[in-house]
This record gives C-alpha cells, structure tokens and sequence, in this order.
C-alpha cells in the first residue's frame, strides 16, 4: 500500500492555459460552481504570478500555501473519492480494452474511457457543485481567488499527468497497476500486462528457417468455366490484407455489405476493382476518403449523426469554446462554422474529425484529432 500522498513543485511565473480536454473540463466544473467570475479572472492572474507554493495532492484533496501580498493563506480543493464499489466498476471498463492503459500510461485520459466510466455510474471528473473549495483567507467567495488560483494550477497538473485525477479520486498510480496486473480472474489480454515488463522480458530466438526445397515448375490448369479471375484475384489480395490485421492486431471486425465494400476498395486499391464496386453503388469516392482518414468509425460519421449525452455534449462545448475556435453552429454530433465552408464532427472514440463543403456535400478533409483546434487547425489553408 502507498501513502497516496503526492508533492508536486511550484509552477514558475508564467501565462498558461489548460491544453488537455480533461484539464479544460477540469476547470469548467470550477467555473460553473463559482458564483464570481470575477474571483476566476484573479485566480487565473495568481496561477500566472507564480504565487502557488507546492502543490500537495491525496485522496479527495488538493492543498497549497497562497501567497497573496497581504498575507500567506493555506487553501485546498476537496473531491469526494469513489467508492470500492466504484473503483470496481472502472477497473473493468479500464481492462476491457487494452489500450486505455497504455494511454494512461502515455500521459493521455482516453476519452472512451471517461464515457465508458460515464456509462458504468463511475464520474472521475468533476461536474457542477463537485469541487468544495476551502481557504483561510477572510473572502467568503467560493471559489476566492486563491482556490481559483489553485483550480487553475491543478489543470495543468492534470494536462501533464492524468493519474493525478485518479489519486484525487482515492487510488495511486502504482496501488491501481498493481490491481490490475494481479487480476487473475481476466484473460491474460485484458489484465493490463505492462508494455515495459513485456520488452524488459529475455528475447527468444526464432527457430532456424525450414530448407529450402526445390518446388519444380507450376501445373498447368485448364480454365474453369464462369470463375472471374480477375476477382479472384481480389479475393486472395483481401484475403491475406485481412490475415496480416489479424495477426498484428488479434482483431477481425465483421463489417456489413457496404463498409466492407469500401474496405475492400481501399485494402486492394485497384482502381478496376474500385470501378466495378462504384459501378454497385453511389458514393464510393467519399466513402473510400472516410475510411482513408478514420476507417469504419469515420465511415459511420459519413452520413449517420448522433446526439451526444449532456456529459459529452459539456466536454465538446468545453474543449471548443477553451481553445476559442470560430463560432460554430452545433447540431447533434455536428460543429459547422459556415461561413467557412468547415465542420468538425465528433466520433464515438471522442476523436474529432474534420470536414469541408465540396459543392453541396460535405467532404472528409482530413484524419481525426483528440483536440478540436488541432483538427480545425488541419483544415486551415
């Protein structure tokens, strides 16, 4: 067991803003409990001053010493911790996919997860009302500046490292690698193994190559009637495209008729084979550029929109209007700022994916992106 308590050293003077979307829904939470936004703007002018001692992170807490030129002010920041119950339920949507960990591990709050949390009755951030600031100073604003200036400082805590928010909500990083590796009752794929443990592992040598045997010349065949061999063709080219995903990804999705029409179009990249599958069809072209950028989730984005719920519709709102993107007119999953021809829509992976007006059809533009200004940035000349 750790201490679950954390140290982390005093930012130096300087302007910053919060680049993650879990740090900018960090500080939406803040923003939308406090009742002075006037208090925010001095926090967010102390967190820049460098005026934050060292930050001390534990369980359901955040705490630091304020130095304010009138007088030093110990303030803090509480969060109420998960429940075992919770922390149970996230461990699983945490191994259900082996990605997540190595995001986590790679610095990055996959955004399924928080969903998938979301979806579980697990809310690692913080929403409206779940931040209960606390300060010595005489202000009775919540926040004051000096737990406004804390809030802000804690953003890029969390931009720099996610696990900050999981101690916050009452376990450790090493306590959490450690549960999910002695999981004994999961598949050995989805216990989270360490990416590190299995490279630090001894190399073991490939067995020497069979001897090479002397094939002779290949039979000849008659042709067999009404076989189209140029499909045929295909056919084996997609066939060993689909083994090689298999293998390096241990996945094979089963795609319906038409996205794995498109897929096919796009593994093979024949054009007589993208001819005769246009000629089954319309919308091959735009299809095979969704799929391109994205593959099937972009493809489902194509001509299929979605309401988001009021958690993602926030984080959205959050991470566009935090990065001070053009204003935008939002339609379900749809970001369109008309005026240029522009439009960002967001994916069921939290990804979001840029697209332009060609004529009257809007045209994937380009691959997606985990932040909206990066993927709008992408569509700029």
């Amino acid at each position: 067991m750790t201490d679950r308590v954390r140290g982390y050293p005093a930012f130096p003077k300087g302007q910053r803003r919060a680049r993650t979307w879990w740090g900018r829904a960090w500080l939406q939470a803040v923003e939308d409990t406090s009742l002075d936004q006037g208090q925010m703007r001095l926090g967010r002018k102390f967190a820049a001053a460098g005026i934050v001692g060292t930050i001390t992170v534990s369980p359901g807490r955040l705490a630091a010493v304020v130095y304010d030129t009138e007088d030093t002010y110990r303030t803090s920041v509480s969060l109420t911790p998960l429940s075992d119950a919770e922390w149970t339920r996230f461990l699983a949507q945490v191994t259900a996919k082996a990605g997540h960990i190595a995001a986590l591990l790679d610095g990055d709050m996959p955004h399924d997860l928080v969903v998938a949390a979301d979806d579980a009755g697990v809310q690692l951030l913080p929403g409206i009302g779940d931040l209960d600031p606390d300060c010595t100073c005489p202000g009775w604003e919540l926040p004051c500046r000096h737990a406004a200036a804390l809030c802000n400082q804690a953003s890029w805590l969390l931009d720099a490292d996610p696990w900050v928010l999981l101690l916050l909500r009452g376990r450790e990083r090493e306590e959490l690698l450690a549960e999910i590796h002695l999981d004994d009752d999961r598949p050995a794929t989805a216990t989270g193994e360490l990416a590190t443990e299995v490279f630090a592992a001894p190399r073991v040598p490939l067995p020497a190559p069979p001897p090479l045997v002397e094939l002779g010349p290949l039979p000849e065949f008659d042709p067999v009637p009404d076989v189209d061999v140029e499909a045929l063709r295909w056919l084996v080219a997609d066939a060993a495209a689909r083994a090689r995903e298999l293998l390096t990804t241990g996945e094979l999705p089963v795609l319906e008729e038409w996205p794995d029409r498109v897929r096919m179009a796009c593994t093979v990249a024949d054009p007589r084979l993208t001819a005769r599958l246009a000629a089954a069809g319309p919308g091959l072209p735009r299809a095979m550029r969704a799929w391109g950028y994205g593959g099937a989730v972009a493809l489902t984005l194509l001509d299929t929109a979605w309401a988001p719920s009021k958690a993602e519709a926030a984080r959205a709102h959050t991470a566009w209007e935090g990065e001070e993107l053009p204003p935008a007119t939002v339609w379900r999953n749809h970001w369109t700022v008309e005026s240029e021809g522009l439009q960002l829509r967001l994916g069921h992976d939290g990804r979001w994916y840029p697209y332009r007006r060609e004529g009257t059809d809007w045209w994937p533009a380009g691959p997606p992106e985990r932040d909206p200004a990066a993927a709008f940035a992408d569509l700029m000349p």
